[in-house]
């Protein structure tokens, strides 16, 4: 329990980029934090404009969390323009990365192992900040920590069995952008999409034509829209493709809360359960 003198200590202003590391960073930090993302539910971060009520959050903070790899191209720019001169915890640090052709691909929070080098990543920087004025809420962090790895680790193991149970011919679905890298190499789906990683740019007719020519030839079970994307391309490849529309998935923002993405565990609850459904009914 945290001595009286310790709970008058307000609590560590942290800054998150998106609403997934905002998650990350409040079921870490518990009652030591208090987190605000920049970029909030169902929004695109690739695309995100700071506004200056922005600048000035980033100017109020004790941590900012960033997923780093070029994810948020806006970061540098916002930071310097608040004058923050405080820490920068980069979630992604350690984590094995996956090449594209442009560089690393930044959605490494899409395979849960990765999700648990994000945790410890902000576990260390809130022990740091808070060590020396209260090292009681430390501790709290630390243990708090501890059980969401659990928690992580143990919704990784039972994806994978999830995902197993649906026939290797089956596991090929489409996508609107390039994000679930990370989650298909760790869980043994194909993704196809018709952007890279990237929603900055609308994808060429010639690589809308394309991706139908893949979903025919791979047999894909079923297209799925994201949260962040306008769904009319993916719609129009369901058409031309001749399937249907399996859902909707979480990729780079949760939903809102009280709905059934609202969490990074629930994130990846809800996107397994429609992608099992939509890979087990197919065309």
């Amino acid at each position: 329990m945290v001595r009286a003198a310790e709970a008058s200590t307000p609590p560590l202003k942290v800054v998150a980029t998106f609403s997934v590391l905002a998650d990350i960073a409040r079921e870490v930090g518990g009652t030591a934090v208090e987190v605000s993302a920049l970029v909030g539910p169902n929004a695109d971060a690739h695309v995100f404009e700071p506004t200056p009520s922005d600048v000035r959050r980033v100017a109020g903070a004790d941590l900012v969390v960033t997923n780093g790899l070029r994810f948020e191209g806006w970061i540098d720019r916002l930071i310097k323009a608040s004058g923050y001169r405080g820490p920068v915890v980069v979630a992604s640090r350690g984590v094995a990365l996956r090449q594209l052709s442009g560089g690393a691909d930044p959605h490494a929070w899409q395979d849960l192992a990765n999700g648990q080098r994000y945790a410890e990543n902000v576990r260390a920087a809130l022990v740091a900040a808070l060590a020396a004025k209260s090292p009681e809420r430390a501790a709290e962090v630390d243990t708090r920590a501890a059980a969401y790895l659990q928690r992580l680790a143990a919704l990784d193991r039972d994806i994978r069995a999830r995902i197993a149970a649906v026939p290797a011919e089956r596991r090929r679905v489409i996508t609107s952008h390039d994000a679930f890298g990370y989650f298909a190499a760790a869980y043994g789906i194909t993704f196809i999409a018709p952007r890279g990683w990237t929603t900055g740019s609308e994808p060429s007719a010639d690589a809308v034509a394309r991706i139908v020519r893949q979903a025919r030839e791979a047999k894909a079970s079923a297209l799925l829209v994201e949260n962040i994307s306008d769904p009319r391309l993916i719609e129009r490849i369901a058409r031309e493709a001749g399937l249907k529309v399996g859902g909707k998935l979480y990729s780079d923002a949760l939903s809102l809360p009280g709905t059934d993405a609202d969490t990074y565990l629930h994130m990846f609850e809800h996107n397994v359960r429609t992608l099992v459904e939509a890979m087990s009914l197919g065309r």
